[in-house]
């Protein structure tokens, strides 16, 4: 199995800067791909960004051109955040999927995303 623990959320001005962690811990028989997703009150989860082993990145439109997803390693993925607006407030989840054939971070929906982390709240003031 594997676990994922997220890291660097807190409170942000409007137009800073932030950048969440996450670390993975256990193994599997494949490599993984990771992803982050995001919930604002009221609203569904949405996925944010996504990133595939081999380095290839997904974006959801509110994220393109503001948020990086990046890999450290086999087993940790950077988002950064930049710009940041109070529109993205939100609880901030780590999630990652076997990559396997027929599966990628492409996907930005939970169904596509095996494993969970805990959340981090993200709260961004004007």
């Amino acid at each position: 199995q594997v676990r994922l623990v997220e890291s660097g959320g807190g409170s942000v001005q409007a137009g800073g800067s932030l950048r969440l962690s996450c670390v993975t811990s256990g193994s599997t028989f494949a490599k993984i791909y990771m992803g982050w997703f995001r919930q604002a009150p009221g609203k569904e989860r949405e996925g944010v960004a996504g990133i595939d082993p081999d380095g290839t990145t997904y974006y959801a439109d509110s994220a393109k051109g503001r948020f990086l997803i990046s890999l450290d390693g086999a087993k940790t993925t950077h988002l950064q955040m930049n710009s940041i607006q109070p529109e993205d407030t939100a609880v901030y989840y780590c999630a990652a999927g076997l990559w396997i054939t027929g599966h990628r971070a492409d996907d930005l929906t939970s169904d596509n995303f095996r494993y969970w982390g805990q959340g981090i709240q993200v709260t961004v003031s004007s």
